[in-house]
């Protein structure tokens, strides 16, 4: 049974872009995580834990007194201890007491849980390795951009003159306007060789939108794979696993649709029972992973039929 939360932080700032989308930036009491090596205390990739106390509903409501969610980061880790957070507030949630409807009527000053300890491996480090050459193609659904901005930002503050030419961010978004951090990632473009592709899924409702259309994941699928790479500004046949690895940060379906877009051209998932559900052998390396917070597959396995069908597309990919 969840119990109050002792608050531990602060709510250093808070910036609304849409109604249902804002960037919160949270300043612990203090920092308990041990130092790296380098002297940050999280890596870009990495997420905490943050949570709030009901404030409706009485003593005699049935749901916990307390709520609390891992979130990913999108400040790097060189900007210091305040961590910023790209959050949308869930219209239809699957919980009766979700985070983000509490969030919500926060305002700057007050307080709030926060994890003082960073955690998880969606990081390069601990999926294709830091010195990896090959292309990093990060697909973000929504507010799954949050760890990528992180990675980029990290490598502009450590070295002001570096390139990002290695770095792909491809962002899917209803509207121009929810494309967040979109001038931000322009500018990275511009300066520092940031291949960024945004893409709008509900083009009609944005005329003077001229960038790419559809759920970020339909930018994979096999049909339109050259278009992206052309967007990408790379040559067709480079999305292949010797030359680009990819991370996926979104919901199930878009991690999902995006696997099986890519199985055409031989990219091997990050999911044990998934790899024994495609007959992958043990020694074949893994070039696609994702962000997710279970070990669940975020493909039925269970389904004879698709897995087929799906082993025979990574048969023909090779």
């Amino acid at each position: 049974m969840a119990k109050l939360l002792e608050y531990n932080a602060t709510l250093a700032a808070r910036e609304d872009l849409e109604d249902t989308l804002s960037i919160f930036k949270i300043k612990p009491d203090e920092v308990q995580a041990k130092k790296l090596e380098d002297g940050r205390w999280f890596v870009p990739g990495q997420y905490v834990t943050i949570g709030l106390n009901r404030t409706e509903g009485g003593e005699d409501d049935p749901r916990p007194v307390s709520v609390r969610r891992p979130m990913s980061i999108a400040s790097a880790p060189e900007e210091g201890d305040t961590l910023e957070f790209y959050i949308r507030y869930v219209n239809h949630p699957e919980s009766d007491l979700p985070l983000t409807h509490q969030m919500w009527p926060i305002k700057t000053g007050d307080r709030i849980y926060m994890r003082s300890v960073a955690t998880g491996k969606f990081t390069l480090r601990d999926t294709i390795g830091d010195d990896d050459p090959r292309l990093k193609i990060m697909v973000a659904a929504g507010t799954g951009l949050a760890p990528f901005i992180s990675i980029a930002r990290s490598r502009i503050l450590r070295d002001p003159n570096a390139r990002l030419d290695d770095l792909v961010i491809l962002h899917g978004a209803s509207y121009p306007s929810s494309l967040g951090y979109r001038e931000e990632l322009e500018m990275l473009q511009e300066k520092h060789g940031l291949r960024y592709v945004p893409s709008v899924s509900r083009p009609k409702e944005a005329p003077d939108w001229k960038g790419a259309h559809g759920r970020v994941e339909a930018l994979l699928q096999p049909e339109r794979l050259e278009e992206t790479e052309r967007a990408m500004g790379v040559a067709p046949g480079t999305l292949r696993p010797d030359k680009a690895a990819i991370l996926i940060c979104g919901l199930e379906g878009t991690i999902a649709e995006t696997i099986k877009g890519l199985l055409t051209r031989g990219f091997i998932p990050d999911n044990k029972r998934l790899r024994r559900g495609l007959q992958v052998a043990e020694d074949v390396p893994t070039s696609l992973f994702w962000e997710q917070y279970d070990t669940t597959p975020v493909i039925d396995v269970k389904d004879e039929a698709l897995m087929e069908t799906l082993r025979a597309t990574l048969r023909a990919s090779g």
